[in-house]
């Protein structure tokens, strides 16, 4: 008698690439995308090698998944967050630093930029794809809401594309102590956004002339 597919296994079978992402996404963050198999992926994720190679015919598209999955739609927030923010221009900016390391730092996801400087150069591809997909997006966010203050004269007038790499950098050291050099880090992280962002805003604001 042949089996008829139950509702349950017609949403396991929907649900299976999410889970074959996520098994990625935690063995290239433990392993490094090199060291990562596909035999180890299946494994992991409780399938057969066959079975994952149905849904992605290779590590490299696997890993665009991983970006597609968690990280894009992250982006996707912060761009509506932009378009439809009413307040100033230095609260915009602590939402989105703050948020990003929220959903991203704090979770497994903040592993990819630490994935990402350690293997880029040996694998140009996958470096060009998060480097057009995620960085060009976010630095164009943040220099977004730079222009935004400088235009109302609420931050002082400074190099944008400099400013923005300032801005980035703390937050990525953070994030490679978090998943490389943890003796080395802070074990206070929210301590260390609050601090963070209290000097970038002193840096931005444009302060007032004394009469």
């Amino acid at each position: 008698m042949v089996e008829i597919p139950t509702k349950k296994h017609e949403r396991r079978k929907e649900a299976r690439p999410s889970e074959l992402i996520s098994s990625a996404l935690a063995l290239f963050v433990e392993r490094g995308f090199a060291a990562t198999k596909m035999d180890d992926i299946a494994e992991k994720a409780g399938v057969s090698k066959g079975t994952l190679y149905l849904y992605f015919d290779s590590k490299e598209i696997l890993f665009k998944a991983v970006i597609k999955q968690g990280v894009l739609p992250l982006l996707d927030e912060g761009e509506k967050l932009l378009h439809h923010f009413d307040g100033d221009a230095r609260s915009l900016l602590q939402e989105f630093m703050l948020r990003w390391w929220k959903l991203m730092g704090e979770t497994s996801l903040g592993g990819i930029p630490k994935l990402m400087i350690s293997e880029a150069g040996n694998f140009p591809q996958v470096a060009a794809y998060y480097y057009e997909n995620v960085i060009v997006r976010g630095r164009n966010l943040i220099g977004r809401v730079l222009k935004m203050g400088m235009d109302s004269g609420e931050f002082r007038v400074m190099d944008i594309e400099s400013t923005i790499d300032v801005i980035m950098a703390p937050v990525l050291m953070l994030i490679v102590w978090k998943y490389s050099l943890t003796p080395c880090g802070t074990n206070n992280p929210k301590q260390y956004m609050n601090t963070y962002f209290d000097l970038v805003i002193n840096g931005l604001m444009k302060k007032e002339v004394s009469k």
